[in-house]
């Protein structure tokens, strides 16, 4: 089993910066993938970044592209995304999600952090 806690959420105006956090325990953090999703009101939960187990594979949305960075800090059992640049169209709750492969469905999820942005 493996529990997430996400952090770092709250609001922000446009073009500003926030830094959510993933702090995962159970078992270790660097034998999963991690990943963030996220939701908009009235909308499907969406991709937005993901990492491997390592740390040296990432993938992101192409609207996050450019503007948001995914880490992960496996002493700490903690992931991290750097959002840069934010846009009002960002806002949503934002998880953090823990998938046995790279790529793969995921089979642990956070509670969800909200994220709001104002223009």
């Amino acid at each position: 089993q493996v529990q997430l806690v996400e952090d770092g959420g709250g609001s922000e105006q446009a073009g500003g910066t926030l830094r959510l956090s993933c702090a995962a325990t159970g078992r270790t953090c660097s034998s999963y993938a991690m990943g963030w999703r996220r939701q908009a009101p009235g909308k499907e939960r969406e991709f937005v970044a993901r990492i491997n187990g390592g740390g040296g594979i990432t993938a992101y949305d192409a609207y996050v592209k450019g503007r948001f960075t995914i880490s992960r800090d496996n002493a700490r059992n903690t992931v991290y995304l750097q959002m840069n640049s934010l846009k009002p169209e960002d806002a949503a709750v934002y998880y953090c999600a823990a998938a046995r492969y790279y790529g793969g469905q995921y089979d642990y999820w956070g509670q969800g952090t909200q994220v709001t942005v104002s223009s």
